[in-house]
């Protein structure tokens, strides 16, 4: 084992031939095994280390072990992302159980022939992608701090963000995305994007990467060469990105220019082909010319780059073996959740054994690694406890979220003034359960207004549109609350039936702001850019005149309504 008296901390190390001389002594003690293992970051279903009650899907699944633990033996795995969907995190977040999880991962790394803290990840980019929940403070997302305006806000999120996932044992964030989002058919980024120029982009990405730093969280800016202008989501298929260089550089690129400057811990790679760049059909996880001839090279990134996850579809371009042989070739160092661990562990080792790749090349990722762990105060094995929990949820980080979404809400327009709201008016709710339409009832009847409500599905049927104009004949005005009514042509109908009506009807779109531009008219069209309780409080202040409409829309809705459009309410 290396000696670890040295200051490798990140906070005070003495300068870097010291830690270089530490990362080498490192080295030479590892196994090609163990290095290896460093370079992967995979998903285990469980609640904890060795759940017994998720040893079957975990089997069955492509991990080819019982649970974390057995992951942590046989992989010498660098790095674990939690998600909901396998039991890590909970909804309702339980904050003990996942403190406990993170903090008895790192005991059991701690035990191993050597010592290695391990990367514990999620993705926590706040509005619709956020795998803490409540009890945590629950922010807005990027749209909506791009509506706005306030890089201030953005650090402040970010920052508060960190502590609340330190306190959980999470100390990797999968955040901020800086794609640029010029495409309104984009189905994959959209809100998750801060807008559409780049400018604003690259200030709220930066002000979020230095927040998360800052309070001793990675960051890791998504999804490089940038996936801000698609039409296909690389989930499900292989996008292709049909920029010159000089637009790439103008719009793409230049939030990673400017992140990179800034000193970004890591970079997350897009499952995505960009000719201008490379020309070989290969998405930009695999690509060389895009990761180390671009990114490495060109832009000077020395951090760590990881893959987005390799069982996505579009990074299913080669046999299955291949894909992490290859992203490694192309310059990525963590392999994120290769759908086959087993068989993408024996591939990169056989690769070695065989020449195709270098150990060197491995000792290049692996030292990009513990350095990055030393850097971010890993080694020093501090772990969370219960006290630190107490920061989750806490007033004032609940009070910044809020302002956040108070300044968030874009007014695009007002007929008649038909808003704010006047006080005692009948208004009828209606939309479906996932705009959050009985949340925000409730909110507006806690304002002293005469609410009902109709909850439709996500696509209201024929019924659901005829109850709707029913009910409108009992309001004084209609709200009706939409989610990505591109996708459902029963909401689009919906608002053609109502807005048919005499009642004055009021949308608010909870999700994408591009809902404008498949909805008729109506008296009045606001943006959340989110659904989520503290966004729908929002709405409902805004509807009564408690707070007076700030955003600007950080996108264009063609033929509409321009970048930067936003309405205010009159003075009294």
């Amino acid at each position: 084992m290396p000696e670890t008296d040295d200051d490798v901390s990140g906070n005070g190390w003495q300068d870097d031939e010291v830690r270089r001389g530490w990362i080498q002594r490192f080295l030479a003690h590892m196994t090609l095994e163990e290095k290896v293992g460093q370079m992967f970051m995979i998903d285990v279903y469980g609640r904890t280390p060795t759940d017994p009650a998720y040893e079957d899907e975990n089997l069955a699944s492509g991990r080819g072990v019982r649970n974390f633990a057995e992951a942590i033996e046989r992989y010498h795995v660098g790095g674990f992302i939690y998600f909901n969907w396998n039991g890590n995190i909970g909804v309702p977040l339980d904050p003990q159980q996942v403190q406990d999880l993170s903090n008895g991962l790192q005991e059991i790394a701690r035990k191993q022939r050597i010592p290695i803290p391990l990367l514990i990840a999620t993705d926590q980019e706040g509005g619709i992608v956020a795998r803490v929940r409540q009890p945590a403070t629950e922010f807005p997302g990027n749209m909506a701090l791009g509506a706005a305006r306030s890089p201030q806000l953005a650090h402040q999120a970010a920052r508060m963000t960190a502590r609340e996932l330190r306190a959980l044992g999470i100390n990797m964030n999968l955040a901020p995305v800086l794609d640029v989002n010029v495409n309104p058919s984009n189905p994959v980024i959209g809100v998750r994007s801060f807008g559409e120029d780049p400018e604003l982009v690259a200030d709220l990405g930066v002000a979020q990467v230095l927040g998360y730093q800052d309070e001793g969280v990675i960051a890791t800016v998504k999804h490089f060469p940038g996936h801000g202008d698609t039409n296909v989501d690389s989930h499900y298929g292989l996008p292709i990105i049909h920029h010159d260089r000089a637009t790439l550089d103008r719009v793409d690129l230049a939030p990673f220019k400017a992140a990179v400057a800034a000193g970004v811990d890591a970079v997350m790679t897009a499952h995505i082909v960009v000719p201008a760049l490379d020309d070989s059909g290969l998405p930009a996880t695999l690509s060389r010319p895009i990761l180390t001839g671009l990114l490495r090279e060109e832009l000077g990134f020395d951090g760590v780059i990881i893959t987005d996850a390799l069982g996505m579809q579009g990074a299913q371009v080669l046999p299955p073996e291949r894909i992490p042989v290859e992203a490694i070739k192309a310059g990525a160092d963590i392999l994120l959740m290769p759908p086959d661990v087993a068989l993408a562990y024996e591939a990169v080792l056989d690769a070695v054994r065989r020449g195709e790749i270098s150990e060197r090349r491995i000792d290049q990722s692996v030292a990009r690694i513990l350095e990055l762990k030393m850097r971010r105060g890993l080694f020093e094995w501090e772990l969370p406890g219960r006290d630190d929990l107490t920061v989750l949820g806490r007033a004032d980080h609940r009070a910044v979220s809020q302002r956040i979404a108070d300044g968030s809400i874009t007014l695009l327009r007002n007929t008649g003034n038909v808003l704010p709201l006047q006080a005692g008016s009948r208004v009828l709710v209606v939309g479906p359960q996932t705009a959050g339409p009985m949340f925000l009832a409730r909110e507006l009847q806690s304002r002293g207004l005469g609410v009902t409500t109709l909850v439709t599905g996500l696509n209201p049927t024929a019924a659901e549109r005829d109850e709707a104009v029913r009910r409108a004949g009992d309001a004084d005005v209609v709200v009706v609350t939409t989610y990505n009514a591109n996708s459902y042509p029963g909401q689009r109908q919906l608002v053609e039936r109502l807005a048919g009506t005499n009642q004055p009807v009021v949308v608010a779109a909870t999700r994408n702001p591009y809902d404008a531009a498949v909805l008729p008219p109506t008296a009045g069209y606001l943006v959340t850019y989110g659904y989520q309780p503290v966004s729908l409080v929002a709405l409902a202040r805004v509807l009564v005149g408690e707070v007076n409409p700030s955003g600007l829309l950080p996108v264009t809705i063609p033929g509409l309504f321009p970048y930067g459009a936003g309405l205010r309410y009159p003075a009294p």
